[in-house]
Formats: C-alpha cells, structure tokens, sequence
C-alpha cells in the first residue's frame, strides 16, 4: 500500500461494506481512468470509509447520477467524466478523463466546485494518489449532521444516503428532523431535476 493511502486511511479509518470490484469493470475504465484508482479497485474494491461518510463507487452504477448533473452541461463538451466517489449527504466527486479531479458537486444545494488539476498535463497517476490523501472526515459532514443522522437513523449502506426531505432545493431546512435514509442514485438523480445547476467561482 503506498504512503498517500495509508494517509487516507489513517483520517478515515477502515473499509466498510466492502463490494469486490469485478474483472469487466477493471477493464471496462482500463484507459479512462489512472490505473491507480483501478489498483485501489482490486485491492479495497467499492467501499465506505469515515463510518459512512465517503464512498467510493462504481462509476457505471452512477452513470445516471453523472448525466442528470452535467449530462447537457459545457463540462461534457470540455471532458469525458466518470463519477468515482461520493459522500453521505450528496457530494460527488467527479474525475475528468484529461483534467482529473476538475469536478466536485454538492447535490442537495444543487451546485459545483469546478477547478484546474495540478495534475491534468502531468502524473495523473500521482494526481490520484493525492486525491486520497486530500479527503478528510470534514468536507462530507454537512452541518455536523453525520453523527447524529447516524444515531437517529442508523449507519448507511452502500446504496444509501442521508437526504433532506423535503430538499433543499424546495426551501426544505437543513436540520436532522428532515433527513432520511434515502436510495443514493435514485436520490441524487431527483436533486438534479429540482434546481439548475450553479457554477460556484473561486474568489
């Protein structure tokens, strides 16, 4: 195991829900995407990690999820995308096939973080390895609702995730009385339908 995971490892604690990443999906991104990420694959397969909070996932599962978001969007028309993780409460975390980890997405406040990659004309193979090392338990706890959320309604599965209902989106307030344990696709493709989505700029 190298340095940048075990990094990742110690923030965000052991593999959970562990799903063994089939042969076909290895090949199936084989070329899309860095061969490091398809080596976490075959030795941690799809799992969560932080008791829940972070998930990586296999990116033909969340083939819908990608199109609802930016299916018409100019960021299609900039890269090929492929959704590899996700958080508790809707953060996607999309990586470009020539500009790496250019995408991130807040579901439930129906907006995104585009950004320049260190790494998109260089070593995406290391750009991988240091988007692990990057994650921490902070940026997928919204509001410091995971532990609570966690205690009300009980730890996630692996196609599960804690939506507001009603969303945000629809003027729903972000407090643990209004979050449930929803399907994590079906979920995050409705998000998409209720509000366009908005282009955060950096300062």
């Amino acid at each position: 195991m190298d340095e940048y995971f075990e990094f990742f490892l110690k923030k965000m604690g052991p593999a959970m829900h562990k799903r063994c990443v089939p042969a076909l999906s290895i090949e199936r991104f084989r070329g899309k995407l860095p061969e490091q990420l398809l080596a976490y694959w075959e030795d941690h397969g799809w799992c969560g990690y932080a008791d829940g909070l972070f998930w990586t996932v296999d990116p033909q599962e969340y083939e819908p999820v990608l199109e609802a978001w930016i299916g018409d969007s100019p960021f299609m028309e900039k890269d090929a995308y492929h959704i590899i993780a996700r958080g508790a409460f809707g953060e996607l975390y999309f990586w470009g096939e020539r500009t790496c980890d250019s995408l991130k997405v807040f579901a439930p406040g129906s907006y995104c973080f585009p950004r320049e990659s260190a790494f998109q004309h260089g070593d995406m193979e290391r750009g991988m390895r240091v988007f692990f090392s990057k994650r921490d338990r902070e940026e997928n706890d919204f509001a410091d609702l995971f532990v609570p959320a966690s205690e009300k309604l009980g730890p996630l599965k692996h196609d599960e995730m804690y939506g507001f209902v009603p969303a945000l989106a629809l003027g729903g307030p972000s407090e643990l009385s209004h979050l449930q344990k929803v399907k994590a696709v079906e979920h995050l493709v409705l998000l998409a339908q209720l509000a366009p989505l908005e282009v955060m700029t950096p300062p």
